[in-house]
Formats: C-alpha cells, sequence, structure tokens
C-alpha cells in the first residue's frame, strides 16, 4: 500500500475511534460532550490521569474495549508516520549516493548551468544525440524536474566551486551557463576558467554588452539567445529556403538527413589522405562542405585539400553514413 494512503486511513481510524469513544461515554456515562472527549482522549493516550467520574460497569467495559483498539491504532498510526519518514530519507539519502556514484564515472561530459527553458531545450538536445551531461541547478523544484526527466543533476549555486567539482568540471569537456542574471554567467565563468583552464566555455549574454564582459571572463563563446532568435526570424522572411535547408540538416526532428562535424584522430585511416581519395563521397555519399583546421574554416573544399590530425569535417548526409564516418575518424574502423 502506497506509504501516504496507509497514514490517511490510520489517522481516519483514530479519529472514528476518538468520535466512537466520545458518542460511547456520552451515552453511557450520560457525561456533556468535552468531558467524554477529554475521557476518550486521556483513555487513548495512556497517560494515566484519573476518571472523570467514577465509571459504571458498562463504562469500564467500554474503557477496556477502546484501549485494546486505541493503542493498537495508535501505535500503528506513530509506526507508519516513522516508518515514511525514515525510509523518505533513506531513499533519498541513497538516491543522492548512487547519483553522485554514476556522476563520477562520467567523462568528456559537458556541464549545463541552469534548467529553464534553454537549459531545458539544450538538455533535450544532448539527449538526443545523445550526448553525456550533467545539470547544476539550486533551485529545488526544477531539480525535481531535471529527476523527472531523467537526467543527471548536481543541486547547488554553480559559482561555488565545490558544486562544480561534484559536477565532475575536471573531467568535463565543456560547460554552457545560461542563467538568467548576466552577472551570475560572468561570475560562473570566471569560476569554471579558474578551476579548469582547458575547458570550452559557452555563456549566455542577456543584455546588450554582456558578451564582450563574458570573453573577458574566460568564456570561449558568448551568445544571446534573443539576438540568434531575431536573426533566424529575419532570415525565414529573407532566405526561406535556405533556412528550410538547415532546418532540415540540423534538426533533431528529421532521421534521414544530417550535418554534422566530425573530428580527425591521429590514428585515423583518413590523416594524410584527400577528399577524393579517402572515399568519404564514393564509398559513404556523403558531402563535406567544409573543413576547419585549427582556427579557419574551409568551405566547399577542394576535391585535392589534404586530411590532418585534428581537422574538424562538415559532413552532410543519411544517418547511417555520418555514424561510418565518425568511427572512421576516431580511428576505430
Amino acid at each position: 500500500m502506497d506509504p501516504l494512503r496507509k497514514i490517511f486511513l490510520s489517522l481516519l481510524t483514530l479519529a472514528v475511534l476518538i468520535g466512537g469513544g466520545t458518542l460511547g461515554y456520552a451515552l453511557i456515562e450520560q457525561w456533556s460532550v468535552f468531558e467524554s472527549l477529554y475521557m476518550t482522549v486521556i483513555t487513548l493516550a495512556t497517560v494515566g490521569y484519573r476518571e472523570v467520574y467514577d465509571l459504571s460497569y458498562e463504562g469500564k467495559v467500554f474503557t477496556i474495549l477502546l484501549i485494546v483498539f486505541g493503542v493498537g491504532t495508535i501505535a500503528y498510526t506513530i509506526g507508519s508516520m516513522f516508518q515514511f519518514m525514515v525510509e523518505g530519507q533513506l531513499r533519498q539519502l541513497l538516491g543522492r549516493k548512487k547519483l553522485q556514484k554514476q556522476i563520477s564515472k562520467l567523462r568528456g561530459h559537458y556541464i549545463i548551468c541552469g534548467y529553464g527553458r534553454i537549459g531545458r531545450l539544450i538538455s533535450r538536445d544532448f539527449a538526443a544525440k545523445p550526448l553525456p551531461f550533467i545539470i547544476v541547478e539550486q533551485d529545488t523544484e526544477r531539480c525535481r524536474h531535471i529527476d523527472e526527466d531523467g537526467h543527471f543533476y548536481v543541486e547547488g549555486d554553480a559559482t561555488h566551486d565545490e558544486v562544480l567539482e561534484r559536477a565532475g568540471i575536471h573531467r568535463a569537456k565543456g560547460l554552457i551557463t545560461v542563467v538568467t542574471s548576466d552577472a551570475s554567467n560572468v561570475f560562473i565563468t570566471l569560476t569554471a576558467r579558474g578551476i579548469n583552464p582547458e575547458l570550452y566555455i559557452l555563456a549566455r549574454a542577456n543584455e546588450d554588452g554582456a558578451e564582450i564582459k563574458l570573453l573577458r571572463a574566460g568564456a570561449s563563446k558568448a551568445v544571446s539567445p534573443y539576438t540568434m532568435g531575431a536573426s533566424r526570424m529575419a532570415q525565414a522572411v529573407l532566405r526561406p529556403s535556405v533556412v528550410d535547408f538547415i532546418d532540415i540538416a540540423i534538426g533533431r526532428e528529421n532521421i534521414e538527413l544530417q550535418m554534422e562535424e566530425i573530428k580527425v584522430a591521429a590514428d585515423s585511416n583518413l590523416t594524410g589522405k584527400t577528399l577524393i581519395t579517402s572515399a568519404i563521397r564514393k564509398d559513404l555519399g556523403l558531402i563535406i562542405v567544409g573543413i576547419k583546421k585549427g582556427n579557419q574554416m574551409k568551405f566547399n573544399p577542394d576535391p585535392g585539400t589534404e586530411i590532418n590530425r585534428g581537422d574538424i569535417l562538415i559532413a552532410l548526409g543519411e544517418q547511417p553514413e555520418i555514424k561510418r564516418l565518425e568511427i572512421i575518424a576516431s580511428g576505430q574502423g
């Protein structure tokens, strides 16, 4: 039985006993309602006070029955409430320990600070990829939603070192801070950069001028969701076909066509080959729309372009072939 339902039924039974005891004394002993209620309460509580008045034979028999049923009901009610509290705390404690153990196994994951509208959407996209990630959120109610959504999380303030360390910032690949306050995003960026100088940090900018401050604080990239949203809406009017193509290429709803960035490992078979000799187009049917070498992006690269370790290929094609290229580029195939 559900613990709350068990407690409710116990309290209901106790209330019926108190009401029945009050009515019983009133009818048997001809006492007032208050005197009958007082006698019922001290009888059930077994506090040892003397009777209101001397009891008749019938009253004594009724008192015996009330004690037998009442004391058992009270003990059961107290036990149910105690069990509910202890089991709830124990379950919560064990749940936190299990969660922290799972978090400690994460490597190369992303930390998302904030689970508002933007944080929730980012989490959904990461889960669909899937990419390993953990959410840092200090609002208890939002943490409950994160738990319901099935994501890893750490409850706490992301501006504190120990909270980010619990999220595995030393082992993380990147951090995304999307809380609503620019000041908090700056503080989180400073804290994260101080702990892990090599970390990729993407920060949300809300007000004008916040992007520069975030970059100065150590963010690898700062973006304004409002600016991006406005630009996207404008492009949907100015270049609707282009926007439709991008939606098809990178939208999570589309399961056939994808655009993906793939990093070439040092031990990959692609290293040292050109685009044409790699047979990416011929064997996989993928289009390489760009190659990023260092900080330079080459769009529509020449077929004779050499692929080197650390290059990032921007590939367009069907999802199964994208997965095959990822395996080849990682050196596993």
